[in-house]
């Protein structure tokens, strides 16, 4: 069995006046794991509006790559320098689609998932077909398939799914209230 990709996920909030200090410091954490073998990519997802909460997604090739790259001096002198610009650190290791919903036991119904990645794909395209479609119109359909997928694939997964799923969280989350039916109430009210 091959091994398989694993994400992680890391949250830092804001320290009080270290806003831009934060970012510089995420984006160096991203820039120094490009060296590590086994890196696949990574990305920095500002928070919403009324948010303080930034993340940071790492993705290796499988957990071994993933542990080296963790264990490593160069990544441990970086979480020293960036001892005081955050607080509530919390983390998040995910392989395949568990990295975009969440553990298995709460992700959210299959067509909540399909809503969310299709909120995320259509926008994006459009916007790659307004700006891209005149330069590949005078490609064939393979290629101009060829090059969009391979344009989109990684920006869909490392930052625009991500950053939906994030987004649209409560929504996904919402667990549907089953109201009990008359019958058993009645029946619970006659055993009291």
């Amino acid at each position: 069995m091959s091994a398989q990709p694993v994400t992680l996920m890391v949250a830092r909030r804001v320290a009080n006046g270290h806003y831009h200090d934060l970012i510089a410091w995420l984006h160096e954490g991203e820039h120094l794991a490009t060296d590590f073998p086994g890196y696949l990519g990574s990305g920095v997802l500002a928070p919403p509006p009324g948010d303080d909460e930034f993340q940071i997604i790492f993705r290796f090739a499988d957990e071994q790559t993933l542990a080296s790259w963790e264990h490593s001096a160069s990544r441990q002198a970086w979480l020293s320098r960036g001892a005081g610009l955050f607080a509530q650190p919390t983390e998040q290791r995910a392989t395949g689609i568990t990295s975009w919903f969440g553990p298995a036991n709460k992700q959210p119904p299959r067509w909540k998932q399909s809503v969310a990645i299709w909120l995320a794909f259509f926008p994006v395209s459009l916007a790659f077909n307004l700006l891209f479609g005149g330069l590949l119109a005078d490609f064939s359909l393979i290629t101009r398939v060829l090059l969009s997928t391979l344009a989109l694939t990684p920006l869909m997964t490392y930052l625009f799914i991500p950053l939906s799923t994030r987004l649209l969280a409560p929504w996904l989350q919402a667990r549907a209230v089953t109201r009990p039916q008359a019958g058993i109430a009645s029946s619970a009210a006659k055993l009291r």
